[in-house]
C-alpha cells in the first residue's frame, strides 16, 4: 500500500520551528532517540556511539544548528533536526563550503502533521543564511518517507557520492540542495497544499490545445490520488515560487500504464502552464524523468501520447525518444469517443 502524502499542520495544532534552548537539550536528545528507535531501522542493534550521538543534543547545538519544532499551545517538542558544518566531527557527507543535515527525528505521536517537512525547510533556510554552497545529507534506503520529504523540499539525489555500506543498512542515499548554482527552475515533488493548483495547471495546459472528453478532463484533476499512489513532480520558478509545469511518475517498482514493461519507467500527464511556455519547462521535466530512470537502473523510459498532441511528440523526438509502433493502439475513452495512442521510448546506456 502506498504511504499517505504528508499533510500540512492543522491550524488547531500549530507549531513553530526555532533554535533549541539550553533547557531543552536533554528532552531533544530523548526525542531524537525515540524517533530513530521507531523508524525503519529500529530492529538493528543500537551501537553505543550512535546512542550517545542522538542523546547529546547539547554538543550538536554548538554552532547554532540544533532546531526543534515546538507545539504552540503546549510547548511540547514535536521534532528536531541538526544542521552542521563540514569541519564538525558529526559531519559525514559535507565537503568544503557545504552544510550537512543530520538526525531529523519526529515524535511518533506527531507524525503526519508536516513537522518533518517544516524542519527540513528551516534547515535549508539556516544553511543558506550561513552562506553554504549547498546542504547535503544521507539517509538509509528504507527511509522512504524521509526521502520523499527531501525531494519535496527540492533536494536532488547524488548517486556519485554514495560510497560505502553500513552493516544492516546497505549503501546510504545522498541528497543535496544546491545554493551555489541555483537554477531559475527547480524540479521537486509536489507539496500537499499545491495539489489543487497542480490540478488547475494541468487542465489549463491540456484544454489550451486539445479537445478533451469529459472523462479525460475529470481524470486530469485527480492529483490527490496521483500523489498518493505515485510521484507528482513540479517545476518551480526559484525566484517567485510559481509552479510552471508538472509530470507524474510511478514509485520505484511500479508502473502507471500498460505501455511499460519490466525494467522500464513510464510517465504521464506532462503539462506546462500556458504562460510558462517557451522556457524549456517541458524538456526539463522530461530530462528529470530520464535522470530518475538512470538512478533506478532501468533500461528505458516509455510513454503514450495522443496522436493529436503534435507539440509533445516533437519535444520527445528532439530529446531522443523514438516511436514504438508495436505498443500503439486505439482506445475508447468514453462511448463514441476514440483516441489513437502513440508510444515512444528512450533507451538508456
Amino acid at each position: 500500500m502506498p504511504e499517505p502524502l504528508e499533510t500540512q499542520p492543522d491550524a488547531a495544532l500549530a507549531f513553530t520551528v526555532r533554535q533549541a534552548r539550553e533547557d531543552e537539550y536533554e528532552a531533544t536528545g530523548e526525542l531524537t532517540s525515540l524517533g530513530f528507535t521507531t523508524g525503519p531501522y529500529a530492529h538493528l542493534p543500537r551501537r553505543p556511539e550512535r546512542v550517545a550521538l542522538e542523546r547529546d543534543a547539547g554538543a550538536r547545538a554548538g554552532d547554532g544548528g540544533l532546531l526543534v519544532a515546538v507545539e504552540d499551545d503546549t510547548n511540547r517538542l514535536l521534532g528536531t533536526a541538526t544542521v552542521t558544518r563540514a569541519e564538525n566531527p558529526i559531519s559525514r557527507q559535507a565537503r568544503d563550503g557545504e552544510a550537512e543535515l543530520r538526525l531529523v527525528a519526529v515524535d511518533p505521536a506527531a507524525r503526519g502533521r508536516g513537522v518533518a517537512q517544516a524542519l527540513v525547510q528551516a534547515s535549508i533556510d539556516l544553511a543558506r543564511g550561513w552562506g553554504a554552497t549547498g546542504l547535503v545529507l544521507d539517509t538509509g534506503p528504507l527511509n522512504h518517507t524521509a526521502q520523499r520529504n527531501y525531494l519535496r523540499a527540492g533536494f536532488e539525489r547524488v548517486v556519485a557520492r554514495e560510497l560505502g555500506t553500513e552493516t544492516g543498512i546497505g549503501t546510504p542515499q545522498v541528497y543535496r540542495y544546491a545554493f551555489d548554482d541555483d537554477a531559475p527552475v527547480r524540479i521537486r515533488l509536489v507539496r500537499p497544499h499545491e495539489l489543487d493548483a497542480v490540478a488547475r495547471l494541468t487542465v489549463e495546459a491540456y484544454t489550451r490545445d486539445y479537445r478533451l472528453s469529459e472523462t479525460y478532463r475529470r481524470s486530469l484533476v485527480e492529483v490527490h490520488d496521483r500523489a498518493r499512489s505515485g510521484e507528482v513532480w513540479v517545476a518551480e520558478d526559484t525566484a517567485t515560487g510559481e509552479l510552471l509545469g508538472t509530470v507524474w511518475t510511478p514509485r520505484e517498482g511500479s508502473r502507471l500504464s500498460d505501455v511499460a514493461r519490466d525494467d522500464e519507467l513510464d510517465f504521464r500527464l506532462l503539462a506546462v502552464a500556458p504562460d510558462a511556455r517557451g522556457r524549456g519547462i517541458g524538456a526539463a521535466l522530461t530530462e528529470h524523468v530520464i535522470g530518475l530512470a538512470r538512478i533506478r537502473g532501468v533500461r528505458r523510459v516509455v510513454l503514450n501520447t495522443g496522436s493529436s498532441m503534435v507539440g509533445a511528440q516533437r519535444l520527445y523526438e528532439r530529446l531522443g525518444f523514438v516511436r514504438l509502433p508495436e505498443r500503439e493502439g486505439r482506445i475508447e475513452v468514453e462511448p463514441g469517443f476514440f483516441v489513437d495512442l502513440l508510444a515512444f521510448g528512450y533507451d538508456l546506456d
